[in-house]
């Protein structure tokens, strides 16, 4: 990757997040996080706030967009085993929990759209950052990392990409010339992570050198593969799972028989987590609220 290549991509790289904002406003379609140390996440501190300075950068060459969107579902049956994968409507397949929540839903019973709202699909989204200046662990600095994140921050992108006023100059935060830094802040409202005071800084270039955006921008991830369907267990496994978590055998939509396949196993790294004294609904906690939510589910559902 080039200087010149760099500056070509970013001619349309507006038009199309502001185009991505009405389908995501829209209830657009879209998993839970592997276990991955190119992720980074705050460290909070004892009273469990965190601050850090980051900047979001530009869509990798092959990519559609700066960011991919991810769903996954995590919930406990009655029987007490926990249901904590990511959804195939993720990449635009069928899913066996959507069509038994779909089901439910239309059955015209409370109870039954009580049971859908507990086993809800969750969104997060992916998206390469710039860690400039991380307070609670200052070994971050200067590296690009992935960084998952919810609703309410990508809210604040978007609303940077089509301002709601006349006035306001619409942003691309993810531009290496005329992005913005984002002053990532989480306080603990109510025992849970918030970022409602979390801001953009004013526009300003990455860095000075050219050489410089050229070292961040082949530091990148490829998003996309993400989305690669080896990366999704099939719908059979699904479904086995989803039976034994419901503790039914009903078929569900157009089941495929497909066998299931081998898949490599994910890079395990240490998740540092404080064990509940109570295990909670997989949906107590809010989409926005906690970064590391899905690996929290599977630590439970573990135990």
């Amino acid at each position: 990757m080039d200087i010149t290549t760099l500056r070509k991509m970013r001619t349309s790289d507006l038009s199309k997040i502001a185009q991505a904002a009405e389908t995501i406003t829209q209830g657009g379609s879209g998993g839970k996080k592997d276990d991955d140390n190119r992720f980074w996440k705050l460290t909070p501190d004892k009273a469990g706030n965190a601050s850090a300075l980051i900047r979001f950068l530009p869509r990798v060459e092959g990519d559609e967009l700066p960011w991919i969107e991810m769903i996954d579902h995590g919930f406990q049956g009655a029987n007490g085993k926990w249901y904590i994968e990511k959804s195939l409507a993720t990449i635009g397949q069928d899913d066996p929990v959507s069509q038994v929540n779909s089901e439910l839903w239309n059955n015209g019973t409370e109870a039954g759209k009580e049971q859908a709202r507990k086993q809800k699909r969750r969104k997060a989204y992916y998206a390469n950052i710039l860690v400039i200046n991380d307070s609670g662990n200052t070994s971050n600095n200067g590296q690009v990392r992935l960084f998952k994140f919810g609703k309410k921050i990508m809210d604040k992108i978007l609303d940077k990409a089509r301002p709601t006023f006349a006035d306001e100059k619409p942003v691309n935060v993810f531009d290496f010339w005329e992005g913005a830094d984002f002053k990532l802040r989480m306080k603990k409202v109510d025992e849970y992570p918030n970022y409602d005071t979390s801001v953009f800084a004013e526009p300003t270039q990455i860095a000075e050198a050219d050489h410089d955006i050229v070292k961040i921008a082949n530091a990148q991830y490829k998003l996309s593969d993400f989305h690669d369907p080896k990366n999704f267990k099939t719908y059979a496994e699904l479904k086995t799972k989803l039976d034994q978590v419901l503790g039914t055998s009903t078929p569900v939509g157009n089941a495929q028989d497909d066998a299931p396949v081998s898949r490599p196993a994910p890079a395990q790294r240490t998740v540092e987590a404080s064990t509940p004294t109570s295990k909670p609904s997989a949906f107590d906690v809010a989409d926005d609220v906690d970064q590391d939510s899905a690996s929290y589910f599977q630590s439970l559902a573990n135990d």
